[in-house]
């Protein structure tokens, strides 16, 4: 229970019944338990998670493509019995031999090169991608903590107000009892006491639910306990939105991850122009005759492009709106980015905003209302419900500036996830 809440507990039962409160009523809560830091999570998601992994390890398949492009087809080893008669398989015909041939074949100069580019470029993207699903799940992670520790902390301020209205209901059964209250109120506070014990339920089974879904983020059994939160006020206000926008489309990794892709496209297009250049293949024979002196060929041989028509010109189209399509998919990316993060800003602005008014005007207003009442009820001139309904209103404030902390800190990752990198370095 909160300072808050044992004070004002002291005080209404003092002044409503004149009754001193046994120190078991405001003693401290017992210790909280161990806390799980939101740097201990991120750092058990990067290393649990599976789809990350997956991820890394698609990344590292690309890369160890690269050198296979780039490398020439493996030559052609081939061994030939020529000139055997028919009716014996011998060796003494004149025309007899056995022949060692080695081929190799030669693409025409820079398919190779523009091939190797274009999977380097893919292989890069690939580990880019895999550091925006490594944002994204940060980003993810910390969405989920943040909603983890806005249920802790209203849940604190629901059992709280539980225990407030239990003695707002204590002291109308005792009024009632001696004949200085009305039956009314008996019934109003228990009705109060449910509403909240409802309350309680649903944000704890949502608690539940919610911790199963971060144990599945770091990779953790379902059912592990989830302990204690932190969750700090807000900060200070974002960068513009404009060094925002700027920094997302330097840094971010699928916007790079992007341009890599683009890169890709186009050594794919200059590699489809090239296609239509003939191939060589290069061979030497050794021929081994018995009856003769040995011999030495060699040949040289080049592909035909003889049906380019359906081949290599289609090819060349192929790629040329393959480059178009991740170009435009680039620019569709960027202007998502942009979109996000200004939505992003403009949540993080806004409970910034009100996580002001609500500390310094609202909930001061309310609590003020509050000892009003109090005071008000003593004289007769506020009836008690006036006096519950009073201390729901300044709770259900409490709520929702915890609620603002959480939104705040999860527009703050949105964005951090969005820029591919801490915030703190735009500042």
């Amino acid at each position: 229970m909160s300072p808050r809440s044992r004070r004002l507990k002291v005080w209404v039962l003092t002044l409503l019944t004149g009754w001193m409160i046994s120190p078991s009523l405001h003693a401290l809560h017992a210790q909280e338990p161990d806390t799980l830091r939101l740097a201990d999570a991120i750092a058990a998601a990067r290393d649990g998670n599976p789809m990350l992994r997956a991820a890394r390890l698609r990344a590292d398949a690309a890369f160890a493509r690269v050198p296979q492009v780039g490398a020439l087809p493996d030559p052609m080893l081939s061994l030939r019995l020529g000139n055997r008669p028919l009716d014996g398989f011998g060796a003494n015909e004149r025309m007899t031999m056995n022949t060692v041939q080695l081929q190799q074949t030669l693409p025409w100069p820079g398919k190779l090169g523009f091939a190797e580019e274009r999977e380097s470029h893919l292989a890069d993207a690939a580990g880019l991608s895999a550091r925006e699903a490594e944002a994204a799940l940060i980003s993810r992670v910390k969405a989920a903590y943040y909603e983890l520790g806005f249920m802790d902390r209203a849940l604190e301020i629901m059992r709280d107000t539980r225990d407030l209205l239990r003695e707002f209901l204590d002291v109308s059964n005792t009024l009632y009892a001696v004949g200085r209250g009305l039956q009314t109120d008996v019934l109003q506070a228990q009705v109060a006491v449910a509403s909240v014990t409802e309350d309680v339920t649903v944000v704890e089974q949502n608690r539940l639910a919610m911790g199963a879904r971060l144990n599945a983020l770091l990779g953790r059994e379902p059912e592990s306990p989830v302990p204690a939160l932190e969750l700090s006020d807000p900060g200070e206000p974002l960068p513009s939105l404009d060094r925002l926008m700027a920094g997302a489309a330097e840094s971010r990794p699928a916007l790079r991850a992007a341009r890599e892709k683009v890169r890709a496209a186009e050594a794919a297009y200059r590699g489809a122009r090239r296609a239509l250049y003939p191939d060589f293949r290069l061979g030497a024979d050794y021929s081994q005759r018995p009856q003769f002196a040995d011999m030495l060929s060699f040949s040289v041989g080049v592909s035909i492009p003889l049906w380019a028509g359906s081949r290599q010109f289609p090819l060349r189209a192929e790629a040329l709106a393959r480059q178009a399509a991740e170009e435009s998919t680039q620019l569709d990316l960027l202007n998502e980015t942009y979109a996000r993060i200004a939505e992003a800003r403009a949540g993080s602005d806004r409970a910034l905003r009100l996580f002001d008014l609500y500390s310094t005007s609202i909930l001061p207003q309310a609590r003020a209302a509050v000892e009003s009442s109090l005071s008000a009820y003593r004289v007769g001139e506020v009836d008690f419900m006036t006096l519950v309904q009073n201390e729901l209103t300044v709770n259900r404030y409490e709520i929702e500036r915890v609620r603002l902390v959480a939104a705040y800190h999860t527009a703050v990752a949105q964005i951090e996830a969005l820029l591919g990198g801490e915030l703190e370095e735009l500042r």
